[in-house]
């Protein structure tokens, strides 16, 4: 290669972009818009860049995210909050509404108490766990985050909502109005009752439900007996 020609390619060289410039690319944002049912709160905003979590935003967060009952908050875990972030891009959705976020043990052992499907060692306590609704898709989500494979998610098709966490990966659907109508606690009595008038054999499922929900109304009515 002559002089001449090396020079010229040095100079070409000089002024192509460099290898980093042509592959760099925008921060990547994420954003969520929220609202909280419990408390009408409202949050927009973008939580989430290359850097990693924007720690402003996650303290405001953890502020929208609260426990509703105590107004206690913790350090909500960011893996949730990405979880829902995907799960809404998954499904086109832009908003989700929050029926649940942090617990304090005290209002998750109430909730266990007074409510089916709560689980005593809830993802919830330890701000790993939320429960959401979307306008619309809900069903469609539900299966976009299950086949995501990131940690649990509840489906709740009665109440229309479901639970997703960050926690170890596992499934399942729980439809309330089954065993609910089977047995009914008023704080003082027990009562049967059949399943719109006609009275079939119970399934195993059915049977393991009911068993759980009887040591739940005794553990109320021997509540209710020592605060009489």
């Amino acid at each position: 290669m002559d002089r001449r020609h090396f020079l010229s390619l040095a100079a070409g060289l000089a002024v192509w972009p460099s290898a980093a410039g042509a592959v760099s690319r925008p921060p990547r944002l994420r954003r969520l818009r929220l609202a909280n049912a419990n408390t009408g709160e409202t949050f927009e905003g973008t939580y989430r860049n290359d850097n990693g979590p924007i720690d402003r935003v996650m303290e405001e967060l953890c502020v929208f995210l609260r426990d509703h009952h105590s107004g206690e908050q913790t350090q909500i875990d960011v893996g949730v909050i990405d979880f829902l972030a995907d799960v809404l891009d998954a499904v086109g959705e832009t908003s989700a509404t929050i029926l649940s976020a942090y617990r304090a043990a005290e209002t998750n052992a109430m909730l266990a108490r007074t409510t089916f499907g709560v689980a005593e060692h809830s993802q919830h306590i330890l701000g790993r766990a939320l429960d959401l609704r979307l306008d619309s898709k809900i069903t469609v989500a539900m299966n976009a985050a299950r086949a995501m494979q990131r940690g649990g998610v509840g489906w709740y098709p009665h109440s229309g909502f479901i639970h997703i966490d960050s926690g170890p990966v596992r499934n399942w659907t729980l439809d309330e109005t089954g065993l609910d109508s089977l047995l009914v606690f008023d704080g003082h009595h027990l009562r049967l009752v059949g399943r719109a008038g006609v009275w079939n054999p119970l399934t195993v499922t059915e049977r393991l439900g009911l068993q759980r929900r009887l040591a739940r109304a005794e553990f109320l009515a021997r509540s209710h007996l020592v605060n009489w």
